[in-house]
């Protein structure tokens, strides 16, 4: 049987789960072609796949040439997604109040329909998660965009800088992949019910329920702290 090939959007979501669970962490100097040959793909989706996550503040690029991962901090990581948090629950606020048009609304109910379908499946893999992520990017982008505020925006996209804290920065821990698969599948739902918060134009409803789906990507480790009985 043929060895799969990675897509583009697969290799950076391989990285980034090897960044974030620290393979690189030790490594001063991370190429593209010993990579791309770790990956069994060719140079250009690991180039691509480089620029993003140093956008992400998940690497930094050495003054040379390669890269080396950033030191990761759960301080950094909370800070970041507080804010991200307040700022996208504004977004939400200011679409519920203004009203989605009617390219909204259905744009945001076609991802939510997309991903209801991927999580009916008797498996989640690396295609459905690419799908995943690739509507989960278009329901945010979707409430983003739609508030119309520039600063809003533009603090957003200052802020995805931060390691982990872009919607675009999806991360999934195949280690653990039942409790990754209940986190997704709650972010799904929350989707659900910031969609209705919308749709029915209850603005502080629906800005609460955005801040709080931001702390969806610590899901997995609160929910172990609590059936562990930490604090």
């Amino acid at each position: 049987m043929s060895k799969q090939i990675l897509s583009g959007q697969q290799v950076l979501l391989k990285l980034r789960e090897m960044i974030i669970s620290g393979e690189f962490v030790d490594a001063k100097h991370i190429a593209e072609i010993p990579t791309a040959k770790m990956l069994g793909v060719s140079r250009q989706p690991v180039r691509i796949a480089f620029q993003l996550l140093e956008q992400e503040g998940l690497l930094i690029k050495n003054p040379t040439r390669g890269y080396r991962a950033r030191e990761i901090s759960p301080d950094l990581i909370q800070h970041a997604l507080e804010v991200r948090g307040v700022l996208e629950g504004l977004a939400a606020k200011t679409l519920a109040e203004k009203g989605m048009s009617e390219l909204q609304q259905q744009t945001l109910l076609n991802c939510i329909q997309v991903c209801e379908e991927l999580f009916s499946r008797q498996q989640f893999g690396e295609q459905e998660l690419e799908q995943y992520d690739k509507f989960n990017i278009i329901f945010h982008d979707t409430i983003i965009q739609g508030s119309e505020n520039i600063a809003l925006i533009q603090a957003l996209i200052k802020n995805n800088q931060m390691p982990m804290a872009s919607a675009k920065a999806l991360t999934y821990d195949s280690k653990h992949a039942l409790s990754e698969y209940r986190r997704l599948h709650f972010a799904h739902l929350q989707h659900c019910s910031i969609y209705d918060a919308l749709l029915h134009r209850q603005a502080g409803r629906a800005e609460t329920l955005m801040r709080e789906h931001s702390r969806v990507v610590a899901f997995t480790t609160t929910m172990q702290k609590i059936l562990q009985n930490k604090t």
